[in-house]
């Protein structure tokens, strides 16, 4: 069953690809949602899979690219959105 998740990345996060890192891993585990910069420095996530695929993309989060340094991840389930695809969003 597809299951949505909030993720909060904090750390050094911003600024060393890590949004990018997340489009390709979420696009290569067919996961929809998307990725964007806070204004506090952290990473928030919206992602919608199978349970097992996003356990697995949680995993990826705490690690993210090599020249980023993920200090927490933190996510709680929402409602579905269904999302169509995967993209990295800007300030709003």
């Amino acid at each position: 069953m597809k299951k949505h998740y909030n993720i909060t990345v904090t750390g050094k996060v911003q600024g060393v690809g890590f949004r990018y890192n997340t489009m390709y891993s979420a696009k290569k585990m067919k996961i929809t949602g998307f990725v964007k910069n806070q204004t506090n420095g952290s990473v928030y996530i919206e992602a919608e899979a199978e349970q097992e695929v996003l356990d697995q993309f949680i995993e990826h989060c705490k690690t993210g690219p090599s020249s980023a340094n993920v200090r927490k991840v933190t996510f709680s389930e929402s409602n579905l959105v269904n999302f169509k695809s995967f993209e990295i969003r800007y300030y709003s």
